[in-house]
């Protein structure tokens, strides 16, 4: 996320003169689950205002562009596209009217590197199981009860996300119908291990853990299916860039006369004996209005956005019992060729050094300048079609690695683009590495890349607001699952949450969560969206 103003600006630059008179809500926050609150608002006739500070709306779904060459910073692949009958696909086509089209990667969309061998994860839940069972065929049944595992656990996510809608006494009542069975919200190690003494496939089968951020003995069980059925159908990636996404939407809030304002920085949510009273800006100017939605994690909202008197005691606590996600790093690269001359492929590549990941996300906590547990490489430019027509004769390739933020902490009060000579290096040392794990499964790429910088976990802090650096939000593990008062109302009356924090990470996760939020904020006009968006899914 290492941008400058050459950003892509989607959005509207925010003035206090250019505000309507009055807003039927607020949503603070840009990023997918605060967009698709107001875009489902909006759908439903309110006027929606959204505040963005940075200068840029889509949050994670945003790109940049530098000396010619253009990145996303978040949405290297998104699953269940192919199919106009997912919860996903429906959400997409009801808040951007249908305007956001999708090219699908290769049948082939994820590689798994384990050492020097790779295993291929292949699209179409036939072909994929097919696939995993020519890799290892004396494990054929133990493909099938995982299949069947990651089948209860969609089914079960499906009550989970429901029961994020019932009121507080209805959800007390049925919380063993709306709550994640014990069996399958152990960590998805314990869960493996309990159909399989393989290890090889395990580390197959948990080779997308980057995808939530915690290695399979740290990860709910519920966090690895919901991701695994997600994918395995295939990748797909919005034709046109991922800014496409926030570009496709705001038109739909607009609509009603919302708008998506950026450098539009939001230094307090005004609550007053626990009721919403409107937002105060940067500049001072107080925007009334008593429907708040926070689409900037739960994180930020208690600890940053409410004057800590008003946050109610029982939230406070509620607070202890989350942690932030994964950090990261980012190469960005460009190449002054095409796609297809470079043989660039729609397929991602997972390079891990061995099937033993808690060992080496162990050694790697321990040591984080050290050996990296894992390292993405994605090729954007070859997976959107549209690309050679914006970018003649350019190709671009992103490499993502996880980043502690005690490597960069030091640095975090250093203005960004002037850290220091011995943060510059720290970060030449890491870009080499990631480099030579590229060559090292592209030979033919040295010598032929003109550019490249590297974002660090303080570039996310300082664009996102994520001040650890945290790319997902809450850690996905079985306790974050067992929360239940992670949903879209608060016990502040008009303040809503939306976004991953409430549902699961991603953007499906994060879109998901904000239609339920646009539910409970819509009241009985609600149902209009449950129908729309969930009635006869996939």
């Amino acid at each position: 996320m290492s941008l400058s103003p050459s950003t892509i600006r989607v959005g509207k630059r925010y003035r206090s003169n250019r505000l309507a008179e009055s807003y039927d809500a607020i949503v603070v926050g840009s990023g997918i689950g605060g967009l698709t609150t107001a875009a489902c608002l909006a759908k439903l006739g309110k006027k929606v205002c959204v505040l963005e500070q940075h200068y840029t709306a889509g949050g994670m779904t945003h790109t940049y562009e530098r000396n010619g060459f253009e990145w996303d910073v978040g949405v290297h692949y998104i699953g269940d596209m192919g199919n106009e009958n997912t919860i996903g696909r429906r959400c997409f086509d009801y808040i951007t009217n249908g305007a956001l089209k999708w090219a699908a990667m290769d049948n082939c969309f994820d590689r798994i590197f384990l050492g020097d061998k790779s295993y291929d994860l292949i699209s179409g839940k036939d072909e994929y199981i097919a696939q995993l069972k020519q890799l290892f065929p004396e494990e054929h049944a133990a493909i099938d009860q995982y299949v069947t595992l990651v089948m209860k656990a969609r089914a079960a996510m499906k009550t989970f996300t429901i029961g994020k809608l019932m009121p507080n006494w209805l959800a007390a009542i049925g919380r063993p119908l709306f709550s994640i069975p014990k069996v399958l919200n152990r960590t998805t190690r314990e869960v493996l291990e309990s159909i399989t003494t393989n290890q090889t496939l395990i580390a197959v089968l948990t080779g997308q853990w980057g995808d939530c951020g915690l290695p399979p003995a740290e990860s709910s069980f519920m966090i690895h299916a919901t991701i695994a059925h997600h994918y395995m159908y295939g990748g797909y990636y919005p034709i046109g860039g991922s800014s496409e996404i926030a570009k496709s939407i705001i038109p739909t809030i607009q609509s009603t006369g919302g708008e998506v304002f950026t450098y539009a920085s939001v230094e307090e949510i005004i609550v007053k004996d626990r009721s919403v009273q409107g937002v105060r800006m940067a500049d001072g100017h107080i925007i009334k209005c008593d429907t708040v939605v926070s689409a900037t994690g739960v994180i930020n909202t208690i600890d940053h956005l409410i004057t800590p008197s008003e946050v109610p005691h029982g939230l406070t606590e509620s607070r202890q019992n989350i942690e932030r996600s994964m950090a990261s790093i980012c190469l960005y690269i460009g190449l002054d060729k095409t796609a297809e001359e470079l043989k660039l492929p729609k397929t991602n590549l997972w390079l891990y050094p061995s099937e033993d990941y808690e060992q080496h996300v162990d050694e790697f906590r321990n040591n984080p300048e050290g050996k990296l547990p894992l390292i993405y490489i994605s090729f954007p430019s070859a997976k959107d079609p549209d690309f050679e027509r914006r970018y003649p004769g350019k190709a671009t390739i992103e490499i993502v690695a996880p980043g502690m933020y005690e490597t960069f902490a030091k640095w975090h009060d250093k203005p960004w683009g002037k850290r220091g000579d011995d943060y510059d290096a720290l970060k030449a040392s890491l870009s080499e590495q990631l480099l030579e794990a590229l060559y090292a499964q592209m030979p033919h790429l040295r010598g032929e890349i003109s550019y490249h910088e590297l974002s660090t976990n303080l570039s996310t802090d300082y664009f996102c607001r994520y001040e650890k650096g945290e790319i997902y939000g809450l850690n996905h593990d079985p306790n974050r699952f067992s929360q239940t008062w992670l949903k879209p109302t608060t016990p502040i009356k008009g303040l809503y949450l939306s976004g991953q924090d409430i549902l699961s990470c991603g953007v499906v996760g994060a879109m998901v969560a904000g239609a339920l939020c646009a539910v409970k904020v819509g009241g009985f006009k609600g149902m209009k969206l449950l129908k729309a968006i969930f009635s006869k899914t996939r």
